[in-house]
């Protein structure tokens, strides 16, 4: 039987303390499991494309595989915000949880089998793209839950935990296929879908006050901060998904006797960890500015990492490394605070205090958290494919190192123009100054 709340107002201060935090939290543990198994999904092929040196593929087309799933996962992310809107946020989770049985099993079934062809490889990497659409899905229903000045927090642990699955599939992995065969890497994560979706059945809510027209929250694709805030995140949740999938492979391949698969999960690890840090700051000093130092940062550490390629020292590589997932993790938990930031200042200034413009204002954060994480994501399929293009055409990353230093100039300079210039009174600026 479904579990609907009718009444929910987390920006009661009396009903946030006699009631909605205990239920929001209950909610928040259960999302964060099932995003979590997601993101495990999501990028299993960063480690299995390492393991499948008897199938004899070129360098690229081994960064496809691991490219693919990206891709997918970013399309999937805009129909899935939608989801807990129309059907409901705890039973939108159930079934997108359970949706990752058919990568995993797949995957188990056609490693098991060395003469499955590339192009059978090819689809089911793609297929493994549904982890990706879970976490637009968790975001914009876990956004309805909290009252606005702790949404940065919350969604940064539900983004964190969901993110730390990418840790988790290069921790295990490694470990997994070296014990039981390359066909574990699907098999092995069947038991705790089934978990994950059970729990979410069981423990999760649906909230009355989070249905919404697919049609009235797409009208956000017309706002220009939809597409501006996309694109900054494209320079940091693109850089963290598709930095983590990358490293694995892209160490195999420059450095193909360093020991990558052991510490492979220390990067993801460090930035789905510091990703509360970056919303928390943002509570604090404002979207904005964190946002705008954080990308010249990433611009410096990319120098780095690029120098330190070319080193022929893994350890100065992994080291370099781990600034671009720090600051990655950071600049994901700043821009993401931005996002209901914006919306929710627009709908008051457009609609007044009432909790009917703050309901309307998380009803246009959560449809606008849908595209602009799904623009995000493709962040993730553009990383691999430059590696891979890289390696095709010059034998180096270096081509497409130099391509992700021009870009964060520009995440830099739009972030300073659009956000953090005094022009006179700008409204734009305010929004993302609003710590709301």
């Amino acid at each position: 039987m479904a579990r609907w709340i009718a009444e929910w107002h987390p920006d009661d201060p009396a009903f946030w303390e006699n009631s909605g935090k205990r239920v929001a939290r209950r909610n928040l543990i259960f999302s964060i499991v099932a995003e979590h198994l997601g993101f495990t999904v999501w990028t299993l092929w960063s480690i299995v494309a390492t393991k499948m040196g008897a199938y004899e593929f070129t360098t690229d087309q081994l960064f496809w595989l691991v490219a693919l799933p990206n891709l997918i996962g970013s399309v999937l992310r805009v129909p899935y915000t939608f989801g807990p809107a129309k059907f409901g946020g705890r039973n939108f989770t159930v079934v997108s949880a359970l949706l990752l049985l058919i990568p995993a099993v797949l995957l188990g079934v056609a490693v098991s089998n060395p003469a499955t062809p590339y192009w059978l490889f090819l689809v089911i990497a793609a297929l493994a793209g549904v982890g990706g659409g879970n976490f637009a899905s968790s975001m914009a229903n876990i956004t309805y839950f909290y009252p606005r000045s702790k949404q940065g927090v919350a969604l940064g642990l539900n983004a964190a935990g969901g993110n730390i699955g990418v840790s988790s599939v290069q921790l295990v992995m490694p470990l997994v296929i070296g014990s039981l065969g390359l066909a574990a890497a699907g098999w092995f994560w069947i038991p705790f879908i089934i978990v994950a979706g059970a729990c979410a059945w069981f423990f999760m809510d649906n909230l009355t006050s989070a249905k919404a027209n697919p049609r009235e929250q797409l009208a956000v694709a017309g706002r220009a901060q939809t597409w501006i805030m996309s694109f900054l995140y494209i320079g940091t949740f693109g850089s963290f998904i598709g930095y983590s999938t990358a490293f694995p492979l892209l160490s195999k391949s420059l450095f193909p006797e360093a020991p990558f698969a052991v510490v492979a999960f220390v990067g993801p690890l460090l930035g789905s960890a510091i990703r509360p840090v970056g919303g928390w700051l943002a509570d604090k000093l404002g979207g904005a500015p964190v946002t705008l130092w954080n990308f010249a940062a990433m611009g410096g550490g990319v120098l780095l990492v690029w120098t330190a390629s070319s080193s022929g020292n893994f350890w100065l590589f992994f080291l370099a490394f781990q600034l671009l997932f720090l600051t990655a993790g950071i600049g994901n938990g700043s821009t993401y605070r931005m996002i209901p930031a914006i919306f929710q200042a627009k709908a008051v200034a457009e609609r007044g205090e009432g909790e009917e413009a703050l309901l309307y204002g998380k009803r246009q954060a959560a449809a606008a958290i849908g595209i602009i994480s799904a623009v995000g994501a493709l962040g993730g399929f553009l990383i691999n494919r430059a590696f891979g293009m890289a390696f095709a055409a010059a034998g180096t990353p270096a081509p497409a190192f130099l391509a992700f230093a021009v870009f964060y100039v520009a995440c830099f300079a739009l972030t300073w123009w659009c956000y953090t210039r005094t022009v006179g009174v700008k409204v734009v600026a305010s929004l993302a100054y609003a710590r709301v």
